[in-house]
């Protein structure tokens, strides 16, 4: 939701507050039925004012999940420096939460992304596919209007003008994010996806005439992600702040494409342009974008983010960019890196499918024991960028495998549907190939294997050990998903456990015993009595992504049965274990357990 803007006259700051709600009186003993609550004589009237009524205390508020869990209803509040005054926007429709806001080009306007938070809210943190519109609210009428033609907003006095114009700049079931406006003010750029599905995926880049309110297609997505040399869509979380040229034609962002992340440009012939930096490997990832100069970063998996700048030649003239350093950080020593490429099998994939899905890439960053890390998701990618934890661990020895199966992100949408119906298979098996070729075509010592995953990583790592109970020596996970139905009166994004198995999704669906079954029977909670690999579990209290009590009941089958596991709980941590003392003690306690059991 996060914003802050400077109005054009750089007299006003529009930014997104929490609205606030009465706060809650402590109980007494004495209270009964209809009293009225008891104040301290030096109370202020004003707190008192604001208290909860008797019988609402405990009234249950929605949040918007994961990471969001105090944010609940985002307000837009507007800061006067000139008149010294602060005030909350009215106008904005009750059903929506609205965020990401800026000005529009005259100040008399704000316009914002608005989700709908009605019958109820999903998780929203890493998921870009919640209903969410662009939204014009006029700040000299109040009006923001979510209908085309005749129809403006519930209960405005504007209602019966048919000449009111649309106030909804985006598609009216679309999920969007990121609006940019054009240095010249007549164009309105921003990201949109669909309605449920996938909970990321393969993203268009729309543009909006902010003048004659006429959408258009900027980057359509990419379905397919043959050849490898093609440009496989657009699957940033979110634009640069600063993203447009000067000439207001191009627009610069980046966005994985299979295990790099690029930045194209964009320009009004919808064409697509990379603009690499002279490397074909790496991350590069756009800071910012003022007067054609563009700020960013570039990293490897040895070699930690550099800062470098470069001038946008003009429009046709892009390639090559001379990026000059400002910033430059010496590479790692002992630690070399490459990308695998693995082709699976089709595995009842129609031939359309397996060859719009593409292969599965690795990327393998030496020396020789090797860890296997599944990331979660699992609709995301393993990118050849820096990883601190991953250079640690080649320092202690360790070869480390990152895999990024099919359903990744930067492989085209149709790699990611491949995977609806196939959570727990084909990921499974792809990774399971992964590691199978790299100890084919490297140097790796079979006998001394290990797991390090997270989230859906730790799904796929759960499956690998009850498949292969003898080929891994170590194991440790981080929030583990381990029981699949348990999940569904848990998670903050109920839906996806409906999407994975290729089933729709509504708010009013209830579970069925079948469904009940087949996710059970997806479950590695299903073929826990098959592991004889020692686990870790990591877990964060504050989860509301994978309840903790998911990698509890792994720990009490694994403990009965016994198998060497350990648990470790941090009160504070949710579903990323984020925060420095959370990580450096994960990180510690993961490579030591994976240390004392590969015999290091």
């Amino acid at each position: 939701f996060a914003c802050l803007a400077w109005s054009h006259s750089e007299t006003r700051l529009l930014y997104v507050a929490e609205k606030s709600r009465p706060k809650r009186q402590p109980l007494c003993p004495w209270d009964v039925p209809g009293a009225a609550w008891l104040a301290a004589e030096d109370e202020d009237e004003e707190v008192t004012d604001q208290a909860v009524p008797q019988g609402k205390q405990f009234v249950y508020h929605e949040d918007w999940g994961e990471a969001l869990s105090t944010r609940s209803v985002p307000v837009l509040c507007v800061l006067d420096l000139e008149g010294l005054s602060l005030s909350v926007l009215e106008g904005v429709p009750e059903h929506l939460s609205p965020g990401q806001a800026l000005w529009s080009p005259d100040d008399h306007g704000v316009v914002f992304v608005g989700w709908w938070h009605k019958p109820f809210r999903l998780g929203l943190n890493a998921c870009s596919n919640r209903r969410s519109g662009i939204f014009h609210l006029d700040l000299a009428s109040g009006c923001c209007g979510e209908h085309w033609g005749p129809v403006g907003c519930p209960g405005c006095p504007w209602d019966a003008d048919p000449l009111l114009p649309t106030e909804l700049l985006s598609a009216e079931n679309g999920s969007v994010c990121s609006p940019r406006l054009s240095p010249d003010g007549q164009r309105l750029l921003y990201l949109e996806g669909i309605v449920g599905g996938p909970h990321r995926q393969c993203l268009r880049l729309n543009m909006v005439s902010w003048a004659s309110r006429a959408p258009g297609m900027a980057v359509p997505p990419s379905q397919c992600s043959a050849p490898f040399a093609a440009f496989a869509g657009l699957y940033t979380e979110v634009l640069p702040p600063r993203c447009w040229a000067a000439d207001s034609r191009r627009a610069v962002l980046g966005t994985p494409q299979r295990s790099r992340t690029v930045s194209p440009g964009d320009g009004t012939a919808r064409g697509v342009t990379h603009t690499p930096h002279g490397s074909p490997e790496g991350c590069w990832e756009l800071l910012t974008l003022q007067w054609d100069l563009l700020v960013a970063t570039c990293s490897a998996p040895h070699h930690p983010p550099s800062l470098v700048v470069a001038m946008l030649p003009p429009a046709g003239q892009e390639l090559p960019l001379g990026w000059v350093p400002v910033e430059d950080t010496p590479t790692v020593p002992g630690v070399t890196w490459k990308t695998l490429t693995v082709q699976p099998p089709c595995s009842g994939l129609s031939p359309a499918v397996q060859r719009d899905s593409g292969g599965t890439l690795a990327v393998l960053l030496a020396p020789q024991v090797m860890p296997m890390l599944a990331r979660g998701g699992p609709h995301a990618v393993f990118d050849a960028r820096w990883r601190p934890s991953m250079a640690a661990l080649c320092q202690l020895g360790f070869a480390v495998l990152l895999v990024n199966y099919r359903g990744s992100l930067g492989f085209g949408q149709a790699s990611i549907n491949s995977l609806l119906s196939r959570v727990g298979e084909q990921d499974v098996a792809d990774t399971q190939l992964a590691v199978e070729q790299a100890l084919h075509r490297e140097p790796l010592d079979p006998h001394r294997l290990a797991l390090l995953a997270g989230s859906h990583g730790a799904f796929i790592a759960l499956h690998l050990l009850t498949r292969e109970p003898e080929r891994y020596q170590a194991c440790a996970l981080r929030s583990p998903v381990s029981n699949l139905p348990a999940l569904l009166g848990t998670s903050d994004i109920p839906d996806w456990r409906y999407t994975s198995l290729g089933l729709p999704y509504s708010f009013e669906r209830v579970p069925r015993a079948e469904e009940l079954a087949t996710m059970l029977l997806r479950s590695p909670i299903s073929q826990a009595a098959q592991v004889q690999t020692p686990v870790l579990l990591c877990v964060g209290a504050q989860d509301r992504r994978v309840s903790p009590m998911q990698a509890l009941e792994l720990y009490r089958v694994l403990q009965a049965r016994g198998v060497p596991a350990r648990l470790l709980w941090y009160p504070e941590g949710g579903h990323a274990l984020a925060g420095v003392e959370t990580e450096a003690s994960v990180f510690k306690n993961c490579a030591h357990w994976l240390l004392q059991h590969l015999g290091q």
